[in-house]
């Protein structure tokens, strides 16, 4: 798979995870193009945790509004009915359990579900920001990230990087295949079919747990 073609393919995944009215809550990066993709018929509503629901898509170039912004600083615009307040409302409605869905990139994840997404010892961060709360809010966590890094895995058995939250991922998609994190490991229900299941394995330190109904992703 071309490096080109690896983003736009695991948002294509990501978007059919997402139901009509679902309240999601999307990571910069990645996260951010999968309303693309999304099905048709299917609208979701999306929520910033610096004080949004109802982001629209990115304006046309000039067209910016630099009043609004998402958490990550990038330019947003508003559907209709959206609705601006501060950020302690909306960290309300993240730890009131009221976002349904939140797509997070990760550097690690391990086979307890575990995630390390904000910090690399030794450099410097701007902090957690929403990270922590969206994890442990969201009734379902997917994280949405390419397989390696610089050819080293980033699904392992145990993170080594500072947590962000313990047990939350619910679902891992890459370019190699979509993954769930269940009590007895992270179990691969779809593959790409441009690679084996040895392939996924050797560039996965996790031991993982092939279903007997194994898909082709899509």
């Amino acid at each position: 798979m071309e490096k080109e073609q690896i983003k736009p393919f695991i948002a294509r995944r990501a978007a059919k995870e997402l139901k009509d009215g679902d309240v999601v809550n999307l990571g910069i990066g990645l996260p951010t193009l999968i309303p693309n993709f999304l099905p048709q018929g299917v609208n979701v509503i999306l929520q910033s945790e610096n004080g949004m629901i109802g982001m629209g898509p990115t304006p046309e170039e000039g067209k910016e509004d630099p009043w609004m912004i998402n958490a990550g600083g990038g330019f947003v615009t508003a559907v209709p009915g959206a609705s601006t307040f501060d950020s302690a409302t909306s960290f309300g409605i993240i730890r009131g359990g009221h976002v349904d869905v939140s797509i997070l990139g990760a550097m690690q994840v391990d086979e307890k579900g575990d995630l390390a997404n904000w910090m690399i010892p030794g450099k410097k961060t701007p902090g957690m920001g929403g990270a922590m709360d969206l994890l442990v809010g969201a009734k379902r966590v997917i994280l949405t990230m390419e397989h390696t890094a610089k050819g080293n895995p980033k699904i392992l058995k145990k993170c080594t990087l500072p947590l962000t939250a313990k047990g939350q991922v619910n679902m891992i998609i890459t370019e190699m295949g979509v993954m769930e994190i269940t009590p007895e490991g992270i179990v691969l229900t779809e593959i790409n079919p441009e690679f084996t299941v040895e392939q996924v394995q050797a560039a996965t330190e996790a031991t993982l747990i092939v279903s007997p109904n194994l898909k082709k992703m899509e």
